[in-house]
């Protein structure tokens, strides 16, 4: 069973920076693509980021030009650079990885616990 733990999330004023992290455990070989999801209060889970094993890269038109996905496969560890913050990037942000069941996002995909993010001042 593959465990996702996220972490780096905290509050920082508008137009500041965090790193978030995301560390996998378990069978990850069979771990090929993985992303980023976040939920605000009274909203459904939405895509943030998402990174395939081939390295590619797709974003949410809203974070396109402030937020980075990457990943260290020798370091079991998928990251999340956001940069330029703004209150409505407040949320719960969770790290999500295919399983052999299910596709990244999917329901039998596997999720961590989260890690929330507050922009305020």
């Amino acid at each position: 069973q593959v465990q996702l733990v996220e972490s780096g999330g905290g509050l920082v004023q508008p137009g500041g920076s965090l790193r978030l992290s995301c560390v996998v455990s378990g069978p990850i070989a069979r771990i090929l693509d993985m992303a980023w999801y976040r939920q605000a209060p009274g909203n459904q889970r939405d895509l943030v980021a998402s990174i395939m094993s081939s390295g590619s890269t797709r974003y949410a038109d809203s974070v396109k030009g402030r937020f980075i996905i990457s990943r260290d496969d020798a370091k079991n560890t998928m990251y999340l650079q956001m940069n330029s913050l703004k209150p409505e990037d407040t949320a719960v942000y969770y790290c999500n990885s295919n399983t052999p069941w299910g596709d990244v996002g999917s329901r039998y995909s596997s999720w961590g616990q989260g890690t929330q993010v507050t922009v305020s001042s």
